[in-house]
């Protein structure tokens, strides 16, 4: 009994008793035009009183009779007395208003059995009325709570998913550069400016959600021309892209991880004519992402096991979009990881 109703509450309660005045006075101008206004004031007058009536039976008086229910004396004490008030009391609320003068009596002649009898039926087709559209609300409801849970719980997995992935990432770069410092290489300061670099993208233009193709595209090659610095001229890189529109958005980082695969799985164990090729392409918001690298011999017939970052990658897809398709494989020497995504297909 000491639950507050809210705003959006108290407000469903004044335009449903709206909605089952507006549809009753409906009938009382078909039948009744030429005394239509003075029914219409006694309409409102009845409709305001078991207004209040109902919201505290559905909000207060319904919720006593909850299993386990603890208080049945009390909860049967005050259903009797709401079905009083249904009935005698909105008899009684009618007679007052009579006395002042508002309410206009068009059945004087009716004793106070039956014309208790006859507005206890006004007050059934009411609470009929507002539990049936109470139960629409509050499926409606239910329906948004529902909803709103599984977008907290998607951004909940995909955050969780950037935290496994970000660290994963720039674990595998630290780890690059450290073999460059180890070997007292020169080009180790300019991993780390290449590095700061990532991170300030990761740190402050990744926070929206979104961003352009071309932001994408930039960090791809940002983290390309980082691990170049590793290999010497043999190692040859590829990178095309043919894309309609460079400021379509997409999830940041949602790329790399081929990428970043290629690398640290295939050209880092390759000791013969290492190479990496990127493609992408997006047409009419049809996105085509390849990436190709070289692999040993040896490891062609080596069962695949995917990684983390290709783990986390299928997830990702999995909660952004509807319309993908990611697959992995070889062929000869040659690893082949291509992402199809209809980027208008967001989940």
């Amino acid at each position: 009994m000491k639950r507050n109703l809210d705003s959006r509450r108290l407000n469903f309660y004044l335009l449903t008793g709206l909605g089952f005045l507006m549809l009753y006075s409906v009938g009382e101008f078909l039948g009744y035009r030429e005394t239509f206004i003075r029914r219409a004031i006694n309409s409102i007058i009845l409709v305001s009183y078991l207004t209040v009536l109902n919201c505290m039976l559905f909000e207060k008086i319904l919720r006593l009779f909850k299993w386990p229910c603890k208080n049945n004396q009390r909860a049967f004490f005050f259903l009797f007395a709401v079905i009083f008030f249904y009935s005698f009391g909105l008899y009684g609320w009618r007679w007052l208003w009579i006395q002042s003068g508002i309410y206009a009596d068009y059945t004087p002649g009716l004793s106070f059995l039956k014309g208790v009898a006859v507005h206890s039926q006004f007050s059934v087709a009411c609470v009929v009325f507002f539990a049936i559209v109470r139960n629409i609300y509050n499926n409606i409801r239910l329906r948004e709570k529902n909803n709103q849970l599984r977008i907290e719980k998607k951004e909940a997995e995909l955050n969780y998913l950037k935290a496994q992935t970000n660290p994963h990432f720039l674990f595998n770069t630290l780890n690059n550069i450290y073999s460059l410092a180890r070997d007292k290489n020169d080009l180790a300061p300019e991993s780390i400016l290449r590095l700061s670099k990532i991170l300030r993208f990761m740190l402050y233009e990744t926070g929206g959600g979104l961003i352009s193709i071309e932001e994408e595209l930039r960090i791809i090659d940002d983290y390309i021309a980082l691990e170049k610095l590793r290999y010497d001229e043999s190692l040859l890189i590829m990178v095309e892209a043919d894309v309609e529109n460079l400021k379509q958005v997409l999830p940041p980082l949602l790329l790399i991880p081929l990428v970043e695969n290629a690398f640290k799985h295939g050209v880092s164990e390759t000791r013969n004519k290492p190479f990496v090729a990127v493609y992408l392409t997006v047409k009419q918001g049809q996105l085509m992402f390849t990436v190709k690298n070289s692999i040993e011999e040896t490891a062609i017939a080596q069962p695949m096991k995917e990684n983390i970052g290709l783990s986390n990658l299928r997830r990702q897809l999995a909660l952004l979009y509807k319309d993908y398709d990611l697959s992995v494989g070889r062929e000869n020497a040659v690893f082949i990881s291509t992402l199809r995504i209809n980027l208008t297909s967001n989940a």
